[in-house]
């Protein structure tokens, strides 16, 4: 039978996610969550640019919970472990890309999401595209070696089209240049990929001693408009963060991530984008990860081509409802849950 699913949340990542479930037979979608008020008693097809699907979006949460979904699929753009507690107390399942891998760093609130999946004999999982689906590539590429000395994920992207000061600004983005905090910034900005340096870890059997955070930031010539927000001339258009898991003074793990909002920085990085893997060991295996369009795709602004990122970041988590649902309950990752199949995406 298929998995009943509640959708959390419409917007970006949202819409693809509900396209996705729609589409997937072994899926069924039987609620959708409103976080804004002119969304509550839409239909949630309509919301995301489909025919109607016979779900209506509330923000009735008791009401989604008395549908006993078997998941939830969580995409706000920030977790608020109020509301996941909710759900997992309430037995559901919960798949998120809501900048969230397996909790580590949330101190106390960890805890309380770790009793709200024993209370609900729930499981709670978190993915993306990058931290997330990257790793598991890492992890998998890493299995082809006998020996492993390092495994390394770079992303690139030149950013300019991607709106996003809620989430761009904590990581130092439109600081000025010489602002003493940004190092600590860019920490906690991406801290999420400190969380994936542990899963790596885990993967691969190993405990680390610890994990730090490096950073590097370049400021833009020029003033940018990025539409809902300017960054001024001087300030921080490029933002590099190194994340590594160390065994004694090794690293073993790194996770790099460099974003460019301007043509030209100063100091000017060159970057290619997409994600370089590389596993040193015995063979070191490296691959490149691109992303294009289709040839039946339609595209004529760059909001057109940034869906393909909202896909990305979508079905990671909707790959894994089906073995979250039968994982044993608690945060569970990658290293749990084994490989995700993207079953009910062939085309016929």
């Amino acid at each position: 039978m298929a998995l009943r699913v509640v959708q959390w949340t419409t917007g970006n990542v949202g819409k693809q996610s509900v396209k996705a479930i729609a589409g997937n037979p072994g899926l069924d979608l039987v609620g959708c969550y409103a976080w804004s008020p002119d969304k509550v008693g839409r239909d949630a097809g309509e919301l995301c640019g489909l025919a109607p699907l016979g779900v209506i979006a509330t923000n009735d949460v008791a009401a989604l919970l008395e549908l006993r979904p078997d998941c939830v699929v969580y995409n706000p753009m920030w977790p608020s472990i109020d509301e996941l507690v909710r759900i997992l107390s309430a037995g559901v399942n919960v798949v998120t890309t809501a900048a969230f891998i397996n909790g580590r760093r949330l101190g106390a609130d960890r805890q309380h999401l770790v009793e709200a999946c024993e209370r609900g004999r729930s499981s709670l999982f978190g993915t993306g595209v990058s931290p997330g689906f990257v790793e598991l590539l890492a992890i998998v590429v890493a299995g082809i070696s006998d020996r492993i000395d390092k495994v390394t994920a770079s992303e690139e992207a030149h950013t300019m089209g991607y709106d996003s000061p809620e989430t761009e600004k904590p990581c130092g983005f439109g600081r000025p240049i010489g602002d003493p905090n940004l190092q600590q910034m860019t920490a906690e900005g991406t801290a999420v990929f400190g969380e994936a340096v542990a899963m790596v870890a885990d993967a691969l059997g190993v405990e680390l001693d610890e994990i730090v955070c490096k950073s590097e930031h370049a400021a833009t010539a020029t003033d940018i408009d990025l539409g809902s927000w300017q960054i001024a001339a001087g300030c921080v258009a490029g933002v590099a963060a190194s994340w590594q898991g160390r065994v004694g003074d090794r690293t073993l793990i790194e996770l790099n991530a460099r974003w460019k909002k301007a043509a030209v920085l100063e100091p000017d990085w060159q970057i290619q984008d997409g994600w370089l893997i590389e596993v040193q060991g015995r063979p070191t295996v490296r691959t490149k990860v691109d992303f294009l369009p289709p040839p039946d795709f339609v595209g004529e602004t760059l909001a057109d081509f940034m869906v393909l990122g909202h896909i990305m970041t979508a079905m990671p988590a909707i790959n894994a409802i089906a073995p979250v649902v039968a994982a044993p309950p608690g945060i569970v990752t990658y290293a749990d849950i084994g490989l995700p199949l993207p079953r009910g995406l062939v085309r016929r």
